[in-house]
């Protein structure tokens, strides 16, 4: 898929003045960089809409042919949706968007709160949304899609809060399971302490969970510049079924944007189910 076509008319000048791989990533960076500027620029005018929690739908009871009333069946579960760090529900737009034109219509957005300072707090927040979800709709499972710091809380939640009983799949975008050592200078806030290498969070993470239910998909990308190294977004862990999923060619903010990415995504929720054979860095996506 051809992301952009801006930087196009400097090929032949770079390849003649580096090698013809670092030509090519030069210019596969450069158009990273571009759709990162255009998403960023366009989440910013979305952002006022998605500060408010979104209104909660409830199920509604399908008439049937006796007079009498039953609530829907469907067989998909629902799928709730976690923002990673100082963002909210509105950098979802797109994904929701598609997974709604391809038969997921229970899909619902968490905010958690932009001063929020322990990811286990925002996992306890995470774990009675699912609950609440659940109880409302009747379904005894639900799948997560996390962008960045949501797909940490929700690991958190799952592995150590018993919420493999809940979680069906868990999907990660740029998601630093093993923690990033990106902008040393961040550590004033203790969120992002707890997302580096090392740190106390980290290490529960990486503790033993055996008979976990729920299966991971981790989508990383070579072009992520939050990640650092970047294949801390993968999920390692002997205990965890988990598929990691590399990406190319776009950056961290198109992950839950780019229309190839939420294809991925799509494809995961309906065919991956705990129990499945565990692999890593299984496939990738080209989009540029």
């Amino acid at each position: 898929m051809k992301v952009t076509s801006v930087a196009d008319p400097i090929l032949p000048f770079a390849q003649r003045l580096l090698p013809v791989k670092i030509a090519g990533l030069s210019l596969a960076l450069l158009k990273a960089t571009a759709l990162e500027l255009a998403i960023l620029a366009g989440h910013v005018l979305l952002y006022p809409s998605g500060i408010i929690q979104e209104r909660r739908a409830q199920a509604q009871p399908v008439p049937t042919p006796d007079g009498t009333a039953q609530l829907p069946t469907e067989a998909k579960p629902p799928v709730v949706l976690l923002h990673g760090f100082i963002d909210n529900r509105s950098v979802f737009v797109l994904l929701r968007r598609n997974l709604a034109q391809h038969g997921r219509h229970r899909v619902e957005s968490l905010n958690y709160s932009p001063l929020t300072c322990d990811i286990r707090t925002a996992a306890e927040l995470l774990g009675r949304h699912i609950e609440e979800i659940c109880e409302r709709t009747g379904s005894e499972r639900v799948d997560v899609v996390g962008h960045s710091l949501g797909g940490l809380i929700a690991r958190y939640y799952v592995q150590r809060l018993g919420g493999d009983l809940r979680v069906r799949t868990l999907v990660t975008l740029g998601t630093p399971h093993s923690g990033t050592r990106v902008a040393p200078l961040a550590n004033a806030h203790p969120i992002v302490r707890q997302m580096r290498p090392g740190s106390e969070l980290i290490e529960e993470l990486s503790r033993p969970a055996p008979g976990c239910r729920t299966h991971f998909v981790s989508f990383w990308s070579d072009l992520d510049h939050l990640m650092d190294p970047l294949e801390s977004a993968c999920v390692e862990h002997p205990d965890l079924q988990a598929t990691n999923i590399q990406v190319s060619g776009i950056g961290h903010l198109a992950l839950p944007v780019h229309p190839t990415v939420a294809s991925g995504i799509r494809q995961a929720l309906d065919t991956v189910r705990p129990g499945d054979p565990s692999t890593t860095r299984a496939g990738g996506l080209t989009v540029a």
